[in-house]
């Protein structure tokens, strides 16, 4: 007989212990095959229901506590900009309905939450006005207020003015409110520094305040702890979230990955070990950051390390540590006697991987175009990027 238990909230769960995140979904999709690289939209919920499922079958047996619906540039504006036609072949409000179906189909098998997610639009970009921007949001958020959602994530903000939108929109919810930006310790690309950013997002009403995406595990703490001290000082008690990049990123300037020569087809050599989320989740956890998950780059296995490194914390292990022993000790059981070698802490822990890439530079320059909000190469539209513009992109791009 099913439990009648009601489930503790996202804000109950992180006053007695910290969250595990999941993943990235667009890059984890677009490398199997679901995902079109460059809207990087989610129509996979609708047209292939299994993948998506699949992926977060995966993240809850690696350990996530939180089943992020695949909502990801689920704004309308989004879904028909540049020649993406998911707008003509299925509504803002189907992708966004089976992105949360799949999601608390899943949570349910477990003990997790659902949470829906609403990014950056092209509408604000565009330099659009506030209501237009809301008017986008709020086409979302209703699909979750409708869909019994437990919580709702901002993400994905190179801006904290539309953060701040996106946040007063989701508090229409009356559900508990995360908000992330995409930014580094510079700041948002407005400037303004990540100690307002965070006192700002607290103060629109965000619940839990932090960062994803655009850099590495070690910049992104970086970040969390400026907005943490600024929040400190304002007399502002928040949650703090973190969800990185599983690429390493010490070359990024203040525009993050998107900016590296190698985003987003040759990110590969940059993929962090398991090894390296272990000190990522012990160094987040130690800082009092209490939601700690992943976006691009993040497979199951990257959380799943998460989950191990955390386990006392948690109280358990994750089911997929079933087919692993902590450290590598299960190459005990390997034939060589030289791989056996391998299964401890120690070798791991202490190993600098080679990438094998012999003519391959350790760092990239970055394109550094310096263009955000308000520049006319920004301007979106519905209709599909033509040579004409590409040649034009090109000649920006050299001068």
């Amino acid at each position: 007989m099913a439990s009648t238990k009601a489930k503790k909230n996202i804000l109950q769960r992180l006053d007695e212990g910290v969250v595990i995140g999941d993943g990235g979904f667009v890059f984890a999709l677009e490398k199997r095959g679901y995902v079109k690289a460059g809207p990087w939209t989610p129509q996979a919920t609708v047209e292939h229901p299994d993948a998506v499922r699949q992926m977060h079958r995966e993240f809850l047996r690696a350990g996530s506590d939180v089943m992020q619906a695949f909502t990801f540039y689920a704004s309308e504006d989004k879904l028909e900009n540049r020649g993406n036609d998911a707008t003509v072949s299925f509504s803002t409000a189907s992708i966004n309905k089976a992105a949360c179906d799949i999601a608390k189909g899943v949570a349910a098998e477990g003990d997790a939450l659902v949470a829906g997610g609403i990014c950056q639009t092209p509408t604000y970009l565009s330099g659009n006005a506030k209501k237009e921007c809301q008017e986008e949001f709020r086409k979302q958020v209703q699909v979750f207020i409708d869909n019994k959602i437990d919580f709702i994530i901002c993400e994905y903000f190179e801006h904290v003015e539309e953060a701040e939108w996106a946040i007063e929109v989701a508090k229409e919810s009356c559900l508990p409110v995360a908000a992330t930006l995409c930014i580094g310790p510079e700041g948002d690309m407005h400037g303004i520094s990540c100690g307002d950013c965070a006192v700002r997002m607290a103060k629109a009403g965000a619940d839990i305040v932090g960062v994803n995406c655009h850099f590495d595990p070690s910049t992104s703490l970086k970040t969390v702890k400026l907005m943490k001290e600024a929040l400190q000082l304002a007399g502002l008690e928040r949650h703090y979230m973190v969800q990185p990049l599983a690429f390493h990123t010490p070359d990024c300037n203040k525009q993050g990955f998107i900016d590296l020569k190698e985003f987003p087809f040759a990110l590969e050599p940059r993929v962090l070990t398991r090894w390296d989320m272990h000190n990522y989740a012990r160094e987040a956890y130690n800082m009092g950051i209490r939601y700690i998950g992943g976006c691009c780059g993040f497979e199951p296995y990257h959380v799943r390390a998460v989950a191990e490194e955390l386990s006392k914390e948690r109280g358990k292990m994750p089911a997929a540590s079933d087919k692993h022993d902590m450290w590598g000790a299960g190459l005990r059981m390997h034939t060589k006697p030289w791989v056996r070698a391998r299964a401890g802490r120690d070798y791991w822990e202490n190993l600098q991987p080679a990438s094998g890439r012999p003519y391959a530079a350790s760092m990239s320059q970055p394109d550094c175009w310096g263009v955000t909000r308000g520049h006319d190469s920004l301007v979106q539209k519905k209709g599909a990027t033509t040579d004409a513009e590409i040649k034009t992109a090109c000649m920006l791009k050299k001068s």
